[in-house]
């Protein structure tokens, strides 16, 4: 992978491979959970899955069939 200029940041690219094992798709997060001389390891972050856990603290329940689809709620 190549480090790009982007703004004032660096970007990299991530090889389709990598993507499709991951489950990634535009504007999904990633958290950089090590990093050593030469290595970075990252995660995907699932909001959805830490959303669904916080309902189950508070007791709440989602009605039957729902989903969340992010696509879904941003159309207009």
């Amino acid at each position: 992978m190549q480090v790009s200029k982007w703004g004032n940041s660096l970007a990299v690219r991530l090889p389709k491979k990598l993507v499709e094992e991951m489950g990634l798709k535009p504007g999904d997060e990633l958290a950089v959970v090590a990093a050593a001389k030469g290595r970075i390891a990252v995660e995907k972050i699932d909001r959805r899955a830490e959303f669904l856990k916080r309902m189950e603290r508070f007791r709440w329940s989602v009605p039957e069939g729902y989903k969340f689809d992010r696509d879904e709620a941003n159309e207009r």
